[in-house]
């Protein structure tokens, strides 16, 4: 999944991709560069940014959306707002994947009854305070227990449980250490919920604490959380550098005997 960020204060590429000429443009590289599906957002969600009104969002996506359906590669849309997600499966969207795992009243109304892939993330907090001292007593089992709340609450509205994938929201209201006992523990988030985990992880400082990297110097940090997750089942890691990990999950998947997709 190759992230686009359609804002201006974006926190990993600063807005580079926030005319739509670019964002197409940006788009169009992934693809070539072996992207299987293109995450498009309108809002930053890095700690401590305030949210974008509503019609913002809708301006800066919509004609992304638009201009992308048909480029032969599934969109998915980065966004909380059902009113978004309504306009965005309108516009033919193929997920739509939530922050605040459609937790906001009318999330589950807007998705229902569409058939695109949804996936439910994992958030402690808001995103303006997240990261204000997050607190677990067990990470891993509270996130599972979130996560299948949510996974029974679409379930009962009637969403298709072949629909769901989930997301532990790194970097969502968690310390570098609940981050890495989340990314320990993918296989047993995997096996416990029985659905396709999204790992996103790319830049963020769960890898700069690590490497001691600034943003601009996580490319390796990222590729290497990115394989983690994918050795233990992750069927989707969330990436800012495509290409990049493309080859390096081609690699990967040779040396263990895995089929490359392409």
């Amino acid at each position: 999944m190759g992230i686009l960020n359609i804002t201006p204060d974006s926190f990993s590429d600063g807005g580079s991709y926030s005319a739509l000429e670019f964002a197409v443009s940006h788009a169009e590289q992934m693809i070539a560069d072996g992207v299987d599906i293109i995450d498009i957002g309108g809002e930053s969600t890095r700690p401590g940014i305030p949210p974008v009104p509503l019609d913002e969002e809708l301006r800066r996506v919509m004609p992304v959306i638009y201009a992308l359906r048909d480029c032969g590669k599934p969109l998915s849309i980065d966004t909380y707002k059902p009113e978004v997600m309504r306009e965005a499966l309108l516009a033919e969207a193929d997920m739509i994947n939530d922050i605040n795992g459609f937790r906001a009243p009318g999330a589950i109304d807007a998705v229902k009854d569409s058939a695109a892939a949804l996936c439910i993330m994992h958030m402690q907090g808001q995103p303006q305070t997240m990261q204000q001292e997050p607190l677990y007593i067990n990470v891993v089992d509270q996130v599972c227990a979130f996560l299948q709340e949510r996974v029974q609450a679409l379930e009962a509205a009637g969403v298709a449980r072949e629909r769901l994938c989930i997301d532990p929201g790194f970097g969502f209201g968690k310390s570098v250490e609940h981050n890495y006992a989340l990314l320990k523990n993918t296989q047993h988030l995997i096996q416990r919920l029985g659905l396709p985990l999204l790992a996103g992880m790319s830049r963020k400082s769960m890898i700069g604490a690590i490497t001691g990297k600034p943003l601009e110097q996580r490319l390796a940090g990222s590729i290497g959380a990115a394989l983690a997750a994918a050795a233990q089942g992750a069927m989707i890691v969330r990436v800012h550098d495509v290409v990049e990990t493309v080859d390096a999950l081609k690699v990967w998947q040779a040396a263990i005997g895995a089929a490359p997709d392409n």
